[in-house]
């Protein structure tokens, strides 16, 4: 029997979510494989969604983003904060589309 760790492909963004500051994993690379799938999937899920409200409805492709990561930010997704900024970030890359977390970050924060 083989083993597939070996072939397990987790990017260096998603490993650093989880990567302590002497850069060492502070999850089993199983656990780390699993949270990685269930986020790459949910970005992948999202391509359509997003596409969707932005073409469908006019929706502006940041306020999509942005909308998309007010929805992961709460604790029913069960995803971490920084599992759903990188949700967002992936679901922008896949769908080809800007996207500045900074931004978002400062204009929830600016009174308003």
């Amino acid at each position: 029997m083989s083993d597939n760790s070996s072939q397990l492909h987790v990017p260096p963004s998603f490993a650093a979510l989880y990567t302590d500051s002497r850069h060492r994993l502070t999850l089993g690379r199983e656990a780390l494989w699993a949270r990685y799938e269930v986020c790459e999937d949910l970005a992948q899920q999202l391509v359509d969604h997003g596409q969707q409200i932005h073409f469908d409805h006019g929706i502006a492709q940041d306020v999509v983003l942005a909308r998309c990561l007010a929805g992961l930010e709460v604790a029913e997704s069960g995803l971490s904060g920084a599992e759903a900024v990188w949700v967002v970030t992936r679901l922008a890359e896949l769908l080809g589309w800007p996207w500045a977390v900074a931004e978002v970050d400062a204009g929830a924060a600016a009174p308003g």
